[in-house]
């Protein structure tokens, strides 16, 4: 990504217009000419600092998830999942969940919609997971060999993706949070 010049509260707009975007027309009806004509910016300043539509778009995703999962330490696995939930209020949850459920669809068509969340998205809070979890070994919560780590982050993913789909409920702090303690946690034996 090019180093920006814009003002960090300027990008801020700009990232909330997009995923305001994102959320009204969906992922292949968003373009460039729509993100510079609601933020009132030139397109050739959004491929210059962002490059493609994929990269702005996930850039977006990531600017409004401030802090990495690596940075969470409570002092035990069960608060550092539970603080990561608690990050978020339920309408912020339902609002990602939906944008995800949306994007999911549109990588099956867009490549390059998928290498940009898998680096700018995905790979970093795989990193930071990996430390939580890592942290929790260290700790002598978990043993370092047990077989459930390595499937951590497909339980997560698995409970944000079949919320929607196997109970007609958008995804919450409440189900999350029993959720971690009902099947991670008694997974990875703690």
């Amino acid at each position: 990504m090019a180093r920006t010049r814009l003002t960090p509260e300027r990008e801020s707009e700009l990232f909330a217009a997009v995923l305001d975007l994102l959320r009204e027309v969906g992922y292949d009806a968003l373009t460039m000419d729509a993100v510079a004509a609601r933020t009132r910016s030139s397109k050739a300043t959004l491929y210059r600092q962002w490059g493609s539509k994929p990269k702005l778009v996930v850039t977006a995703l990531r600017h409004n998830k401030p802090v990495s999962l690596a940075d969470v330490d409570t002092g035990s696995l069960r608060g550092d999942f539970h603080a990561v939930v608690n990050r978020s209020d339920d309408c912020q949850m339902e609002k990602d969940s939906a944008l995800m459920r949306g994007l999911s669809h549109a990588v099956h068509d867009n490549p390059d919609l998928l290498q940009a969340l898998r680096d700018l998205l995905v790979e970093p809070e795989m990193t930071g997971l990996e430390t939580m979890l890592r942290r929790a070994v260290d700790r002598g919560e978990l043993r370092p060999d047990h077989p459930a780590l390595r499937y951590v982050p497909h339980m997560l993913i698995g409970a944000l993706a079949a919320r929607q789909f196997v109970d007609g409920r958008p995804v919450d702090r409440a189900f999350l949070l029993d959720y971690v303690d009902s099947v991670i946690l008694p997974a990875l034996g703690v």
